[in-house]
């Protein structure tokens, strides 16, 4: 048992401490108030929803701090003046690695936490909550409220039966379930999550972290550095959180499965009919420019300047009115996430839908997959479900622990191996001109000119509060961008990795390693050095690459002093959105998890039809590729059990 001082909760000790970071991070500003107490208790509120090993390591955080005052100065950080307070805490965030580290896992929820606040959002022009469609759950149509049951209400030890079991209602589940409902089979679709309407998408980050999202958002990698990874977690899963955008795989891409992987089905012309088939569902169609805004505007501007290939990027969202959430659910359902557009459609043909249901096991009988036992997520009651075929889709992360879990061979070896999670970051340029990136698509923008390179440029704007977290300064200086955060854009990039991670287990948890190559990383400076010209080329006057030792760069000499240092994967600021790769497709069980049907390899009537079974980085957002992916599979399960 931890002693007191080490417990999951804050002390009042802490909660000083915390006070005297705040104060000396976000003093007050010409326009908004510096940060105190009352930062300190919404972050504590928000730190609720992150569990107790977060609190742990930020009171270990805060234990190290106060050792280094005292070392400096023979007093606890929280009794020092603050500019004193401000140099330790300057000193971290320009100092090795592990410092950085460990200032950035405190300052960010303190960031989010002051700035949730809806003056702030008030005089930036920014809508603070949205609170929802009244009725919406009233209006639902009848087969959704008959066939969408929550795990709770099952009695124990119940065992249902069906044609296929469907796990994950993601862009790999919730295809599958709803093709071959159509198609007449009996369908049991489970979800570990809830079933959320737009009426609860607030927008507001802290709540929606909690609500949507896998780990409250806080998943991440281990290695050469930390890369946030966030996942879904509702009905919908990622596609509920994304951004939207629709890319088919390019055709070197296809040509590399066909080629060097052996998947000799995977051309162009064989998956453009399913891709078709998903694209109609789904509305797929540009942004439209008025939703654009100012980001799209000035992007635009330094493209054409540039002589770079530019233009709207492709979207779910056809009647999208430029909220700016749509990372945290779509709050007017304009965008056709699977929550509202294929899981409706499943139990529209019959299936049935189940919330609220971890998957434990794939059961297995007679060398056949034979079904799941599961149990409810709220308690430790148990049920199962008999199927003819079973459809894992839990997402790249879940789905390898899943299928360890459940004792299936790997005769390859490949389970877990084979990540891939499009390395990406967003910069910060500031403009004369008001930019109000929040009223506008978030990721609704494109440059196109280097894809063939591995790099796609898309716009990445964040709801105005983790904007403000992102700004890598502390004190006066942070204080003073963010008050000019009306005249910020926002833009970000991904990049087609040669790099792989791995999903490990290890006594009965999960965690995720992966470590950027020198190939990868000298991309990736590329993809900022771009990004950059671009911001300059169309009238930035400074801008924030996210790159310890280079804050703010405020000219062409600025940029060349960057282009000309020695970057290492620790220097810069990553993030990743799509997992890949971890039941990889392949031609043969040596090679991979899964055969080109999908249909595991060692383990017949067990299917993977999520992110995981996509065989290598795909250098485009993946939503679609696994769509049109499953909806072959469909047709190929459909045909065999018909």
């Amino acid at each position: 048992m931890l002693h007191e001082a080490w417990g999951p909760h804050l002390s009042p000790n802490d909660r000083q401490t915390l006070t005297a970071i705040a104060e000396a991070v976000m003093p007050a500003g010409k326009r908004f108030p510096g940060a105190d107490d009352r930062t300190v208790a919404r972050m504590e509120g928000y730190l609720e929803s992150l569990g107790g090993a977060t609190v742990t390591a930020i009171r270990a955080i805060l234990k190290t701090l106060d050792a280094t005052a005292y070392a400096h100065h023979l007093r606890p950080f929280r009794r020092l003046p603050v500019d004193k307070r401000y140099q330790l805490l300057e000193s971290w965030r320009t100092g090795n690695y592990v410092w950085r580290t460990a200032l950035r896992t405190v300052v960010q929820p303190l960031k989010i936490a002051h700035f949730d606040d809806p003056a702030f959002y008030k005089a930036i022009g920014c809508v603070y909550s949205f609170e929802g469609a009244e009725g919406v759950a009233a209006d639902r149509p009848r087969y959704m409220k008959e066939r969408v049951l929550s795990a709770r209400e099952l009695p124990a030890d119940e065992e249902l039966e069906c044609d296929v079991v469907v796990v994950g209602t993601g862009a790999g589940g919730a295809v599958i379930a709803r093709e071959l409902a159509e198609r007449g089979l009996a369908v049991i679709v489970l979800e570990e999550g809830e079933y959320h309407d737009r009426s609860s998408f607030t927008g507001r980050t802290v709540a929606m972290h909690a609500k949507l999202y896998r780990n409250v958002s806080a998943t991440t990698t281990i290695g050469n550095t930390n890369i946030y990874v966030p996942t879904g977690r509702s009905v919908g899963g990622s596609t509920t959180i994304n951004s939207g955008t629709c890319y088919r795989p390019p055709d070197r891409i296809l040509r590399h499965w066909r080629d060097d992987l052996g998947l000799s089905e995977f051309t162009p012309d064989h998956l453009a009919p399913y891709f078709d088939r998903v694209e109609e569902v789904l509305r797929v169609a540009p942004a439209p420019m008025k939703h654009v805004g100012g980001v799209g505007r000035v992007i635009a501007r330094g493209a054409d300047k540039l002589g770079y290939k530019h233009g709207p990027l492709r979207r779910n969202a056809p009647d999208c009115d430029g909220k700016g959430v749509c990372c945290f659910g779509c709050p007017t359902d304009a965008k056709r996430s699977t929550n509202v557009s294929y899981v409706p459609l499943a139990l529209r043909a019959g299936a049935q839908l189940i919330v609220g249901a971890r998957v434990e096991k794939v059961m297995i009988e007679g060398g056949r997959a034979s079904g799941v036992s599961a149990r409810v997520t709220s308690d430790e009651r148990r049920f199962r479900v008999r199927a003819r075929a079973t459809v894992v889709a839990c997402g790249t992360f879940e789905t390898p622990v899943l299928l360890g879990r459940s004792g299936i061979d790997d005769r390859g070896g490949w389970l877990g191996k084979n990540l891939s999670i499009h390395p990406a970051s967003g910069i910060i340029g500031l403009f004369d001109e008001a930019i109000d990136g929040w009223n506008a698509i978030p990721q609704g923008y494109a440059i196109d000119e280097f894809h063939e390179e591995g790099i796609l440029f898309e716009g990445g704007t964040a709801p105005a509060d983790m904007a403000a977290a992102t700004i890598p300064t502390l004190g006066a200086s942070f204080m003073e961008t963010v008050e000019d955060l009306e005249h910020a854009a926002i833009f970000g990039f991904l990049m087609e990795d040669t790099s792989r991670g791995r999903v490990h287990v290890r006594n009965g948890r999960s965690f995720i390693s992966y470590f950027m190559n020198d190939q990868d990383v000298a991309l990736f400076k590329r993809a900022l050095e771009i990004l950059t010209r671009v911001f300059f080329a169309a009238g930035a006057r400074m801008v924030m690459p996210g790159v310890h030792g280079f804050d703010v760069l405020r000219s062409e000499a600025d940029l060349a002093r960057f282009r000309k240092a020695k970057v290492s994967a620790r220097d810069l600021t990553v993030a990743a959105y799509h997992p890949l790769g971890t039941a990889r497709m392949s031609a043969d069980a040596g090679s991979g998890v899964v055969g080109s049907d999908q249909q595991h390899h060692e383990l017949p009537d067990l299917y993977v039809t999520d992110g995981s079974a996509v065989p290598s980085s795909l250098s485009v957002n993946p939503m679609v590729t696994i769509m049109a992916l499953a909806t072959r599979s469909a047709d190929k399960l459909a045909d065999r059990l018909a």
